[in-house]
């Protein structure tokens, strides 16, 4: 785990008044980020108890469908969706090959 304790944001971005300011601001939303990432996780490798073959880990139509939703939550926070769905992409199939992984321990 991280050395110190998450913290939430303490100055929005119009109320930094020094490029420190920002780093540490972006320093606290990363680790935020890293750790709900980790929870992501934790979730999927729970998910494979309930899989009963490949095709249920790599569930393609969710994937899809997924896929969806987060360009929509991207445009709706004025993000390019291309970069979100790459993200979440590279993000999922890492995923989905861990719940793999663990599917196949678990069979």
């Amino acid at each position: 785990m991280s050395e110190k304790p998450i913290e939430s944001h303490r100055k929005q971005p119009e109320e930094c008044e020094q490029m420190m300011d920002i780093r540490q601001e972006i320093d606290l939303i990363d680790q935020q980020i890293i750790s709900m990432i980790g929870k992501r996780y934790q979730y999927v490798k729970s998910a494979a108890k309930f899989k009963t073959d490949e095709a249920a880990v790599k569930a393609p139509e969710r994937f899809a469908a997924m896929l969806l939703e987060r360009r929509r939550w991207a445009k709706m926070e004025d993000l390019n969706p291309d970069v979100i769905e790459k993200m979440y992409r590279d993000l999922v199939h890492y995923f989905i090959n861990e719940e793999l992984n663990h599917w196949k321990e678990q069979a």
